[in-house]
């Protein structure tokens, strides 16, 4: 009975933290951007690693956006690629002169690369604001026009902004995709209900002034990962008022999904290894209701093979489960994919294990990412 008890708590938690977040993504405003004359200056800063299959598709984006060339610059830190990315860089600049880019070599001086890729690049930025993004990624070719008009509505020095996932035609993308979903979705409705906490470094924005008015990266550099989450809860901590989400479908990065399952898997045990410097509480409570709910389900199966649990009462703890992500994964869905048709079932019934081995593993270990380990 005790067993029965805290299962179905855990359940009836999840199910009204998820619900909460659920009605802050109606809360949040959809930001639809009028073509108002550009006046914002960016700095497009993007560090990457060899990204040689990659930088293509993310430098055509960049050419294609529908922006004045003289209100922003790119900025590429290379922290020290092993393939063909600066020589891919170089051929595109040759014949796209018009635009203003610096290709430079990361100074690694902690154990975060992406932290020092972003300080490399602050120093000499010629625009006030500073905007994000990965190597991996293909850019709207509205995207700083809504990101401007955003700005000189909301006066926000700080700004979030959707990522969803390029993906194949096949269920390992869909199922990198629903997890993306159900990222994306957290995130609105945390911002819509005044909790937020969560951003993507692939589409993150904020002013040089304000990021050195927190202290930058002071007091995170200890944290592999986090030049995004970590510094947005910094600055949620220090000045609330300035940070915003822009929830609008011409703002939405792409990023592409990944082939290989064990790089999915340490990908996530990075993502994961963050929040054990959340500094926000909310958060904090968040994942450990969301990673007790998955090991929970994951125990509950194992107990239900045993014959020391009713499949029944299982199959209601996920049927649970399922409605409450299949709600927030269908907002995401129908602005950030357009609502086309998903059903996952299979996933869900996946993800949980799946969410365990990496949740498990980022308390208790390291992880690779880029042919390189680090420690959580």
């Amino acid at each position: 009975m005790d067993i029965l008890l805290g299962f179905g708590l855990i359940t009836v938690i999840y199910a009204g933290f998820l619900l909460h977040i659920f009605s802050g993504i109606a809360k949040l405003r959809t930001f639809a951007p009028k073509n108002t004359t550009p006046t914002t200056g960016f700095s497009i800063v993007i560090p990457i690693r060899n990204e040689a299959k990659n930088l293509p598709a993310l430098l055509k984006s960049i050419a294609n956006l529908k922006y004045p060339p003289a209100l922003f610059e790119v900025i590429i830190i290379d922290d020290f690629s092993e393939d063909q990315s600066e020589r891919i860089y170089l051929n595109w600049r040759l014949t796209h002169s018009q635009f203003d880019t610096t290709f430079l070599e990361n100074v690694r001086r902690t154990g975060s690369p992406k932290k020092d890729a972003i300080s490399r690049a602050l120093p000499i930025l010629k625009h006030p604001w500073v905007i994000t993004t990965d190597g991996d990624c293909i850019l709207p070719e509205n995207w700083l026009q809504t990101f401007h008009e955003y700005l000189q509505e909301s006066k926000k020095e700080m700004v979030a902004g959707p990522v969803i996932l390029k993906t194949k035609n096949n269920w390992f993308h869909d199922f990198q995709q629903l997890e993306t979903l159900a990222l994306q979705g957290t995130t609105m409705g945390s911002f819509g209900n005044d909790h937020g906490f969560m951003c993507n470094g692939a589409n993150f924005a904020y002013t040089k002034s304000f990021f050195l008015e927190l202290g930058g990266f002071e007091g995170l550099q200890q944290y592999a990962g986090g030049d995004d989450v970590l510094l947005l809860q910094k600055a949620l901590q220090q000045q609330p008022q300035k940070v915003g989400y822009v929830k609008s479908a011409a703002a939405t990065v792409q990023t592409l999904a990944i082939d290989d399952l064990f790089e999915v898997f340490q990908q996530r045990i990075r993502w994961a290894a963050k929040s054990t410097g959340y500094s926000n509480s909310y958060a904090k409570v968040l994942a450990m209701v969301v990673l007790l709910m998955n090991v929970g389900w994951v125990i509950a199966v194992v107990m239900a093979f045993n014959q020391k649990l009713q499949w029944a009462f299982v199959g209601g703890m996920w049927a649970v489960k399922y409605a409450v992500d299949f709600l927030i994964m269908y907002r995401s869905n129908v602005l950030l994919r357009g609502g086309k048709f998903f059903l996952p079932l299979a996933s869900s019934v996946v993800y949980p294990f799946f969410s365990s081995v990496t949740g498990i593993g980022a308390l208790f270990g390291g992880f690779q990412w880029k042919g390189r380990a680090f420690r959580r």
